[in-house]
């Protein structure tokens, strides 16, 4: 679709007009500027709206700000979700608004994520509220706790909630654990007479006495019973029948039916004898709550332990930092930290402002990401990058907050602070991946979500058909226990109807894939790679193309001026307009020539209107003339006069064959780039030269390894993208040369249509449209800066190491497969415990659950999902394995 994207008129020329459309190509309106007027125009102020439209505005109307944006997303923590169906239930309720777009809800972190429609959000920020605010009060009608999450806070605020969070749990964990403690004493005290039972046909008669007898008694193991339903199983049951009444019946509601249901029978059949039930079996209510009761403890644990790594990056937030002040007149240097005159003040992070000096001390947690102004120290960057090695630093390089200072004290110009800072955004952005859900969530959710609803009607159906039908079939199974002594059907039925309802477990369900999301997402951040949600995960382990980026990407990013031709000016020249168009560039290339000039003392030229165009150069204004610094064609492209085809050739040969002299390495791969000006067309070629990464060739040979085909997109010359393929090991036939970056996402594009799954690679601006195209975009964050790369991709390698791309793939595929583990258990867990509650094999086998095995079988379930994602802690990464081997 060719609509104009951004127009914008070079002042004082407004006749000059570029119009950059979707096609990446520039169109001009010129006009002759000898002929402009001489007389000078006062600049007119570009207004910025939000389609990205840059226009100019009558120089005597008011400066516009652009209207802030609202944010589409609303976030609500939501407590008391205890399985699948509640989960199911949450989502329900807020799909059911007609504001409401999509929604996504995480049982584990307590998190719903709602999308709004676009005429809501469009209406006003306070509209936003409002609906926040009404669905909070449906969920709370349904008996959820809900409030809105207030965003934008500082650091410390950040830290006081997750703070908060964890002391919250491990409260709710002493809790539990009291409440296990005491069911279980209830446990003991009610199958005391049993052990003295075991004893003696043992041969061992030490229980006998009044005490055993009291213990042996039915109405005080009713008593205990009774305790159990009101003490620690009170508010499971309270729950569960709340749950129930508010027509979203859950986990709790199964247990205290069943719970209630074995206890009723119990009392029945002691205050009536006369029905000759003798069922008293007051133990199996007290047991039954006392294995849930421990299963849930054990879970809970289990959760803590999955969320330890989120806490653990929390720990790297430092919510005070040391504000250093010095006069104005007062000098400073590399190698003194501190002036004579400087004063430190502690002050609160969230006060700390860019360009503020902070006092960092060896053993102290850097607070802000800066610029080191003085001192020399090491760096611990594991945290970020996952580099065990500590990391020199000293005057003018950059460093991290969470990030660890060891050696010597440091004085730091704060770049970006509080919630901007990379540790913040780690920590925001883990938590918003684990409350994306993975598509394969969905299937989860979609069969937890009527799960209670059906257990309750096979329970039901298990009474009508052993009360009226199977005992009739099978008139032997009233000879089993489960019948009493007099073989009463009503019993039999009862008993199995309140197993099928106990031993079922929906929570299996509705944890089998957010606790591994939690975990993988967790693991991943600690490895120095920022995953944005499990969805990413579960497309990353489908991918079998992957596609790569030359400048950047398989090289260091860090290319270096190997030498400069022109048959008309000097070299000096070259360089210096050059320099002088590119010194507002980011692109390595344009850091290159940059440096280049600046090593040289170059002064460069008053330059005005810089315009560039991603992946095929910058164009501004060089004391009154237009200068193009690109690739060949498009610099080509900008001016009237283009010369003699064939010395632009014999340019090109030049400035290669000389730059081969100074025996560049041969894993080194080179570029040209090219000089013009206006009324002379090309002028000059730059020749720029860029080491290959070290794990760049070990890198592809292990995708490889695995089945997955990697392509080489870049904008660079053919000759150029050859050798760099050469080196690491891509065929011929998967090299693609002088892209454009729409080029570029057409290739990608013509792959999904043919069925595969591709992954891309990049670091640069003009591999954002390919990155955000492609199913998962893998972006190498440079010197911890933020760009459109890392702002397009959905895995960010903090690292800048290629070789963390086979990690993040060995992490998607490990945490897919204890997804599918934990689906696999909780399915196949149910579809056979359910049918054997139920009484499948009692007329054959004579075997049936009681209501505590039933119960103990269902807490087991639910701790085997939670234990196998902890097991994902302990995955080894190919980076890792390779290091342990080189020491």
């Amino acid at each position: 679709m060719a609509t104009d994207l951004l127009r914008l008129s070079l002042s004082p020329y407004p006749n000059l007009v570029f119009t950059y459309r979707y096609t990446k190509k520039f169109h001009f309106d010129r006009v002759d500027i000898a002929s402009r007027p001489k007389r000078r125009r006062r600049h007119r102020v570009p207004a910025v709206s939000n389609s990205l439209e840059t226009r100019t505005q009558p120089q005597n109307a008011p400066f516009e700000l652009p209207k802030r944006r609202v944010d589409s997303t609303v976030l609500l923590d939501v407590s008391g979700m205890m399985c699948g169906g509640c989960v199911a239930r949450v989502k329900s309720v807020l799909t059911a608004d007609d504001r409401v777009d999509s929604v996504a809800v995480n049982m584990l972190t307590e998190t719903a994520a709602i999308k709004l429609r676009t005429e809501v959000v469009e209406e006003s920020e306070e509209v936003v509220n409002n609906v926040a605010e009404s669905l909070g009060k449906r969920l709370m009608e349904c008996g959820f706790e809900a409030k809105r999450r207030v965003s934008g806070t500082g650091v410390a605020e950040n830290v006081k909630k997750w703070k908060e969070v964890a002391k919250k749990r491990e409260d709710l964990l002493v809790k539990s654990r009291n409440r296990v403690a005491f069911a279980w004493t209830l446990v003991a005290l009610c199958c005391g007479s049993h052990a003295s039972h075991i004893l003696h046909s043992l041969g061992i008669h030490i229980a006998h006495g009044p005490l055993w007898e009291l213990l042996d008694n039915s109405y005080v193991k009713g008593g205990f019973a009774l305790g159990a339903l009101f003490g620690p199983g009170r508010d499971l049951l309270s729950d569960g029948l709340r749950a129930f009444r508010k027509g979203s019946p859950n986990m709790n509601s199964l247990v205290g039916f069943g719970s209630i249901v074995a206890f009723l029978i119990s009392l029945v059949s002691l205050l009536k004898p006369e029905l000759e039930w003798d069922a008293s079996f007051f133990e199996e209510p007290v047991m039954l709550l006392g294995f849930v009761l421990l299963g849930r403890s054990l879970e809970e644990r289990a959760r803590i332990r999955a969320s330890s790594d989120m806490n653990e990056l929390l720990s790297l937030v430092s919510t005070q930092s040391r504000l250093v002040i010095t006069s104005s007149e007062s000098g400073s240097s590399a190698d003194n930290v501190l002036c004579s005159d400087a004063i430190c003040v502690e002050v609160p992070t969230d006060d700390i402002r860019v360009g503020d000096s902070v006092l960092v001390l060896p053993g102290e947690t850097i607070p802000v990401d800066g610029r080191v102004l003085a001192g020399r120290s090491v760096v611990d960057e594991s945290m970020l990058s996952g580099e065990s090695l500590p990391v020199f630093k000293e005057e003018g390089f950059t460093v991290s907050a969470g990030t660890i200072n060891w050696d010597g004290p440091l004085r730091i110009e704060a770049c970006s602070t509080g919630s901007n800072s990379m540790i913040s955004k780690i920590v925001s952005m883990v938590e918003e991946a684990q409350g994306r859900e993975a598509p394969i969530q969905r299937l989860a959710d979609a069969i937890a979500g009527p799960f209670v609803y059906s257990v309750m009607t096979l329970s039901a159906a298990t009474f009508a058909f052993w009360y009226y039908i199977g005992s009739q079939i099978f008139p032997d199974v009233l000879l089993s226990d489960m019948a009493g002594p007099n073989g009463n059907p009503l019993l039999l039925s009862l008993k199995l109807s309140v197993d099928v309802l106990v031993v079922s477990c929906p929570c299996a369900l509705g944890l089998a894939t957010p606790t591994a999301i939690l975990v993988g997402t967790s693991l991943g951040a600690k490895q120095g790679l920022l995953i944005r949600g499990g969805d990413v995960l579960e497309r990353l382990a489908r991918i079998d193309y992957l596609a790569l980026d030359k400048t950047g990407t398989l090289t260091e990013g860090k290319p270096a001026v190997f030498n400069v031709a022109s048959f008309v000016y000097d070299e000096s020249e070259i360089l210096k307009i050059a320099a002088a168009v590119e010194k507002t560039a980011t692109h390595p290339i344009a850091k290159a020539i940059v440096n280049k000039a600046e090593s040289l003392n170059l002064t460069s030229p008053i330059t005005r209107g810089q315009l560039a165009e991603p992946g095929f150069g910058i164009l501004g204004e060089v004391d009154g003339r237009l200068v193009a610094v690109g690739t060949l064609e498009w610099v080509y492209e900008r001016f009237q006069k283009q010369g003699d085809h064939s010395d632009v050739q014999h340019l090109e040969h030049a400035v290669t064959h000389q730059s081969s002299e100074f025996a560049s390495p041969s894993n080194y791969s080179k570029s040209v780039v090219y000089v013009g000006r206006e009324g002379e067309g090309i002028i000059g070629a730059i020749a720029i030269s860029d080491s290959l990464r070290h794990d760049a060739e070990h890198t592809v040979r292990s995708l490889q390894q695995k089945g997955i085909k990697t392509l080489l997109l870049s904008g660079d010359r053919e000759e150029a993208v050859a050798a760099t393929a050469k080196e690491v090991g891509i065929g011929k036939e998967y090299i693609n040369s002088s892209l454009t970056p729409q080029q570029k996402s057409e290739v990608i594009s013509t792959l999904q249509t043919s069925g595969h799954h591709v992954a891309m690679v990049g670091d640069g601006i003009n591999d954002a449209p390919s990155l955000a195209l492609a199913d998962v975009g893998i972006a190498l964050q440079i010197e911890a800066q933020e760009n459109a790369a890392s702002t397009a991709a959905s895995i960010i390698l903090l690292g800048n190491k290629l070789s963390q791309v086979v990690d993040a793939l060995d992490l998607a595929k490990a945490t897919m497969a204890k997804v599918y583990q934990n689906l696999s258990w909780a399915v196949a867990y149910n579809v056979v415990a359910i049918p054997i509650a139920a009484g499948a094999l009692l007329p054959q086998y004579d075997f049936a659950m009681t209501p505590s095995l039933s119960g103990g079988l269902m807490a087991l379930s639910s701790i085997f999902v939670v234990s196998n994602s902890l097991l994902l802690q302990f995955h080894e990464f190919e980076s890792n394995r390779k290091k342990e081997s080189c020491n």
